[in-house]
């Protein structure tokens, strides 16, 4: 009797015992602002895929894309505070907020996503902005460079900028403004309607717009003007205390997934930049090159920018000669991988 009732106890304890491990799983939730149908929320998804395949199933990452957690500006405060556990948004919507990292938006000639996506990791590495202190970083990447798209008025020369109306917001606003045009800050959920209304004459934006947000169906005319090459950087980030508890073994697969993550939406950004210039041709749509004298005039007109934030930023806490520092090592780096990319024989979408 004694012996069946051992048996019946051993049961119940590894049967409690299985219970409490599966319960005992790592539950987090992601938030992606863009549409589930986007490259961005299609890599941050397969992220959360990864992590669960390589830890064995030990950690479940649901995936809400769409921003049904946290909207794009709500984004880094929601994951301080355990709204999602893991955001993924784009520094522009909340201009001011990460002062150091913004100097990556600016007008400092990136040739494509591939290269800004790099550049704006190795950023990271290097200078550690505390203002990422309160969150565990996964990855930073970029889009390629915003560039003019308009609906009637061809523009082919800075002078042509004057009159237009531009989608355009962070740092990128102030870019439109020094190239002539008035900037419209907007969310990108509302442009198509915007230029659709002929509220705005045109955009600027990466060329991935164009098929990712359809906007290729409205406009006409787009101007490469990648060699002035501001981009949006993007960040994920981890609520800082959810890492912190994750077990040694765990973070480690985190890390290694990060890594490699880091190439797949380089890749991601850049591919589809060629989609959306494939999409935006099929519409009829004309892709402008500035002439290398014209591209000079363009970068002339924006240094102002550049100016601008060095002498705004310099209150922050960082002088301007450490900005300065940090601008040349962002060109020196964005050098550095563009040879790269050639190297590669990964394409570069606004070259003909």
């Amino acid at each position: 009797m004694r012996t069946k009732l051992a048996i019946f106890v051993s049961i119940i304890l590894i049967i409690g015992f299985s219970t409490g491990v599966a319960s005992a799983k790592i539950k987090l939730t992601y938030n992606n602002y863009f549409p589930p149908t986007h490259m961005a929320s299609k890599v941050s998804a397969e992220w959360c895929k990864e992590i669960e395949k390589r830890t064995n199933g030990e950690v479940k990452i649901q995936h809400f894309a769409g921003g049904q957690l946290l909207q794009n500006d709500k984004v880094f405060d929601g994951v301080v505070q355990g709204i999602a556990d893991i955001g993924f948004s784009n520094l522009a919507y909340t201009r001011g907020r990460f002062p150091e990292m913004e100097m990556c938006d600016l007008p400092l000639g990136m040739p494509s996503a591939w290269v800004s996506s790099h550049v704006v990791q190795e950023f990271y590495r290097k200078y550690q902005p505390k203002e990422f202190d309160k969150v565990k970083v996964i990855y930073f990447s970029a889009c390629g460079p915003n560039l003019v798209g308009t609906t009637t008025k061809p523009v082919r020369v800075l002078e042509e900028l004057k009159g237009q109306t531009l989608r355009a917001t962070g740092r990128i606003a102030d870019t439109a403004a020094a190239l002539g045009a008035t900037a419209r800050p907007m969310g990108i959920g509302e442009t198509y309607e915007a230029v659709k209304r002929n509220v705005i004459s045109g955009v600027m934006l990466p060329l991935e717009t164009y098929k990712g947000f359809r906007l290729g169906e409205l406009l006409k005319y787009c101007t490469a003007n990648w060699q002035v090459g501001n981009v949006y950087t993007f960040y994920a980030v981890m609520n800082k205390k959810k890492w912190n508890r994750l077990p040694d073994n765990i973070k480690a697969v985190f890390e290694e997934v990060n890594t490699e993550f880091e190439e797949k939406i380089a890749q991601g950004w850049n591919q589809i930049d060629i989609a959306g210039s494939d999409f935006f041709k099929s519409k009829g749509g004309q892709i402008i090159q500035l002439s290398d004298d014209e591209a000079k005039r363009w970068n002339n007109a924006v240094k102002p920018v550049i100016d601008s934030y060095i002498q705004e930023t310099s209150k922050k806490g960082v002088s301007a000669e450490e900005l300065q520092a940090r601008i040349e090592f962002i060109k020196t780096t964005r050098d550095k991988f563009s040879e790269l990319q050639n190297t590669k024989g990964i394409p570069f979408p606004y070259v003909e």
